[in-house]
C-alpha cells in the first residue's frame, strides 16, 4: 500500500491551490473564530473529500476555479458535521486531540458550526452552478437524515443490516460520493462522468464506514483517537454487531441484546461483544462488505485511460482498506 502522501502527489499543486480557498473561507473579523478556525486548520483530517474532489476533476478533464471552491466546501461541510457530532456524542478527543466542544465548550461549539456551515452556504452561491448547487443541497439533507436515523435506531435498537446500509449511504458515503461528482460537475458535466464518479465515491464511502466500524472494535485508542467500542457504549449498531445479532443463536443472541440494554458497558462487556461477534463470523462478514464494495469503486472507474490520476484514486481505495486509523 503506498502512503497518502505519495498517492496525492499527482495533485499536489492543486491542493496548494485548495488549501488557500479552504482559509479564505474560514477567515473572519472576529478573533474568536479565527481562533477556532486555526486550530481546526493546525488539527484538521487528511482531506480526503477535497482530495477525492481533485482526482476526479482530473479523471475528467483540467479543474477549474469552481473544483477548488467545491472542495473547499466539501470539508467545510465535514468539519461542521464532526463539530455537532462531538456536541452530540460529548465527545472528549478528536483525532486523539481535545475536540473543539471539549476546549470552548458546547455553545461555541454549536456557533462554530453553524458558522462554518453559512460559510459552505456562501460557497455554494459563489460557484453559481445549478447542478452543483442541486447536488450539494441534497448531499447536506442526507447528512443530517442519516444522523437522525442512527439516532433513532439507537434508541429503539431496531436496526437490520438493510437499514443500516441506507443510513450509511446517507450520513457517510453521500458527502464522498458528491465530492467526487463534483470533480466531474466542475470539468466536463458530462453524465457518464457524473455517474461514473459519484458510483465510486458512493461504493468508497460505504467501505469507508465498514472500515471505520471495524476500527471501533478492533483498533487501539492509539490507532483512532477514541475509546475501542465506543459506538456501542452509545447504543450504537454498527455491522459486524448487527450481523453477529442476526447470525447467531438464540442465546447467545439473547445475551448480546442484553448486553446492549446495559447503560454502562465496561471494557469487560465491550470483550465479551468481541467474542461473540468474532465467533459468529461478525468481524469476517464485515471485511467481505468491505472487499465488496472496494471492487465496485474500482469497477466504476475501469473504462477510464490508465494513467497517474485512475492510479491514484485506485490506490485510495487500497489505503482506505488498509489504513490503520
Amino acid at each position: 500500500m503506498k502512503p497518502l502522501d505519495k498517492i496525492i502527489t499527482p495533485i499536489a499543486g492543486d491542493l496548494l491551490r485548495y488549501e488557500t480557498e479552504f482559509k479564505a473561507a474560514l477567515d473572519s473579523e472576529i478573533k474568536l473564530i479565527n481562533s477556532v478556525s486555526n486550530y481546526l486548520i493546525k488539527n484538521k483530517g487528511k482531506s480526503f473529500r477535497p482530495i477525492l474532489t481533485l482526482l476526479c476533476s482530473r479523471l475528467c478533464g483540467q479543474p477549474t476555479i469552481n473544483t477548488y471552491k467545491a472542495a473547499a466546501m466539501m470539508e467545510l461541510l465535514h468539519v461542521a458535521t464532526l463539530i455537532h457530532d462531538d456536541i452530540v456524542d460529548d465527545a472528549k478527543t478528536r483525532r486523539g486531540k481535545p475536540s473543539i466542544k471539549q476546549i470552548w465548550k458546547n455553545k461555541i461549539s454549536v456557533l462554530m458550526g453553524d458558522y462554518i456551515l453559512s460559510k459552505a452556504l456562501i460557497n455554494m452561491v459563489s460557484l453559481k452552478d445549478f447542478e452543483a448547487l442541486d447536488l450539494i443541497s441534497k448531499t447536506a439533507e442526507k447528512l443530517s437524515a442519516g444522523e437522525i436515523l442512527q439516532m433513532e435506531k439507537s434508541i429503539t435498537r431496531n436496526m437490520t443490516k438493510n437499514i443500516y446500509y441506507d443510513m450509511i449511504n446517507q450520513k457517510t458515503a453521500s458527502l464522498i460520493s458528491s465530492s467526487c461528482e463534483l470533480g466531474a460537475i466542475t470539468t466536463s458535466k458530462s453524465d457518464i462522468d457524473r455517474k461514473a464518479t459519484s458510483e465510486y465515491g458512493k461504493n468508497l464511502g460505504m467501505a469507508f464506514q465498514i472500515k471505520d466500524d471495524l476500527f471501533d472494535f478492533l483498533g487501539s485508542e492509539f490507532q483512532t483517537g477514541k475509546e475501542s467500542g465506543g459506538d456501542v457504549k452509545k447504543n450504537m449498531l454498527t455491522l459486524p454487531l448487527i450481523y453477529s445479532i442476526e447470525s447467531t443463536s438464540r442465546k447467545e443472541r439473547n445475551r448480546l441484546k442484553a448486553i446492549i440494554r446495559k447503560k454502562k458497558k465496561s471494557s469487560e462487556t465491550i470483550m465479551e461483544i468481541k467474542e461473540i461477534i468474532e465467533k459468529s463470523g461478525g468481524f469476517n462478514y464485515a471485511n467481505k462488505k468491505l472487499d465488496e464494495f472496494s471492487s465496485n469503486a474500482i469497477n466504476s472507474i475501469s473504462s477510464y485511460n490508465d494513467g497517474e490520476i485512475k492510479n491514484s484514486l485506485i490506490e485510495l481505495v487500497h489505503f482506505n482498506k488498509n489504513r490503520d486509523r
